[in-house]
């Protein structure tokens, strides 16, 4: 009777502690802040990263989430009045983290009718009321300080844990070092966190050393590209994440067991621009053809993404497909890919003879079958519908399908340049419109080029016959491309091309 009554006390009392012992919950790491956080979206769409993007894979996620709620543009102000901090505040919970950094928009104007983004500089209570000539509304501008003190006081109401970071440098140097921003927002970060007791992280230094110690040459193409000073490549942003991680687990007690030993950091792969077409953009191994695929490559920023020019000479929209040459790019396309596709030479050849490479006129549902010698045989259908395919493959994975018009021949009837705008121009341009991708008339803008220079010069270009250009007419041709491409409006391809 003892025993049971023991028993029975013993289980009660598991119980009990049971019922008091709920499963803790993960706390989360909000980021805030503008481009250099995330840039665009976020997925490196122009080869620039914000360090925010590659935090996670130096903490443990067991033990913390991470969430990047930063946007490219905005400053201390307009993060607020844009109604972004809001949505971050109203998700904070007891035991949450929030990395706020702001500060590369904060010096622009702080009333025009581009931005309207800059604040008041220092970390007074000093305040400027306008009519907001960007918004129209009437508003009353703070100092920056005034704004990441509200930002952190906000914080703390909602039982979270706000840390300044400082801005990161941009890559300018005197003297063969870094400028610090430590005299304007830099040194406001840390006189506001100071003031108010919050921890904060001077990446502005931390990053600079590392920039240092790889010297003003080395920086360029490693952590950031020449043409852009303010944005760090995903090499740089990891870099900075790097830093960030390393200084919360010095500044924060709660992040000395959560940095991950020795991660393996997952830098993104370049995107890829595939060529598919024929022998007037293909590698012929020919002098006297070069297709302006091959020189193409000049015209693309090489660093930010990678060029393969897979055109295969004497095919046609139909050779290409059934012979098995777009089923091994379709393997490998992602969504972060480019597939430029210009065919239309070969398609005019013969459907049911020798080199089999016809396509049937137009862009509809026809078919045609097609015996061979072996008993096999093969549903031909029109230029269109297999143009249509390769496009259709592209969005398939997510990747971006341009459409091409091929290029002119050295032919000038009645002293113009030829051009088939009544059939493989007018066909290409009629499958991009149907399925709303890019479409570029090449043959119109390099014809519209022969033109100008005349057909003796334009002559020069092709040693071998009126279809296939040199080395000469190939770049000629190229840089027309690039420009053309250039030009695109609603195209991603536009930032990697010079």
């Amino acid at each position: 009777m003892n025993i049971s009554k023991q028993l029975i006390t013993s289980l009660f009392a598991l119980i009990l502690i049971g019922c008091g012992t709920s499963k803790k919950e993960t706390p989360t790491l909000f980021t805030v802040g503008d481009s250099t956080v995330k840039n665009g979206r976020g997925d490196g769409a122009d080869g620039l990263w914000g360090w925010g993007d590659f935090l996670e894979q130096y903490l443990d996620s067991t033990k913390i989430k991470v969430k990047n709620h930063a946007l490219g543009g905005t400053s201390s102000r307009t993060y607020i009045d844009k109604g972004l901090w809001g949505p971050v505040l109203a998700e904070i919970k007891k035991g949450d983290f929030v990395l706020i950094q702001f500060g590369h928009n904060d010096d622009g104007p702080i009333n025009d009718t581009i931005r309207a983004r800059g604040t008041i500089k220092g970390v007074g209570e000093e305040t400027e009321t306008i009519n907001n000539l960007l918004t129209g509304k009437h508003e009353t501008v703070h100092s920056y300080g005034w704004y990441l003190r509200k930002m952190v006081n906000e914080v703390k109401e909602a039982g979270g844990k706000p840390i300044l970071i400082t801005p990161i440098p941009r890559n300018k140097w005197v003297n063969n070092t870094v400028i610090r921003n430590n005299s304007n927002y830099g040194g406001w970060v840390r006189q506001v966190a100071e003031e108010e007791k919050v921890p904060y992280l001077n990446l502005n230094n931390l990053l600079a050393l590392e920039m240092e110690k790889l010297g003003m040459e080395k920086v360029i193409n490693t952590y950031f590209y020449d043409w852009d000073a303010t944005h760090t490549n995903a090499k740089g942003a990891a870099v900075a994440a790097k830093l960030v991680a390393e200084s919360l687990q010095q500044k924060v007690s709660f992040f000395n067991d959560i940095l991950l030993n020795n991660p393996d950091i997952q830098l993104p792969p370049k995107r890829t621009i595939y060529l598919i077409g024929d022998s007037t953009m293909a590698d012929n191994n020919n002098d006297n053809a070069v297709g302006w695929g091959v020189p193409f490559v000049q015209f693309v920023d090489t660093l930010r993404v990678n060029v393969q020019n897979r055109a295969i000479g004497g095919r046609s929209s139909r050779t290409f497909m059934n012979q098995g040459h777009w089923n091994a790019i379709k393997q490998k396309l992602t969504p972060r890919d480019f597939v430029i596709i210009q065919f239309g030479h070969n398609d005019a050849g013969n459907i049911d003879k020798e080199k089999y490479r016809g396509s049937l006129p137009g862009t509809g549902k026809d078919t045609t079958h097609v015996a061979f010698a072996n008993d096999s045989t093969e549903v031909v259908h029109t230029f269109g519908w297999y143009l249509e395919q390769y496009v259709k493959d592209t969005k398939a994975a997510r990747a971006t399908p341009i459409l091409c018009s091929l290029t002119p021949r050295n032919e000038w009837p009645m002293g113009k340049v030829e051009q088939r705008k009544d059939s493989y121009i007018k066909w290409t341009k009629e499958i991009a419109l149907k399925n709303n991708v890019q479409f570029i008339d090449l043959s119109d803008s390099i014809a519209t080029a022969y033109q100008h220079l005349g057909a003796k010069k334009v002559a020069e270009f092709f040693p071998k016959d009126h279809t296939h250009t040199g080395l000469k007419g190939a770049q000629f041709n190229a840089s027309i491309a690039a420009k053309s491409l250039k030009q695109l409006k609603g195209c991603e391809i536009v930032y990697f091309i010079k």
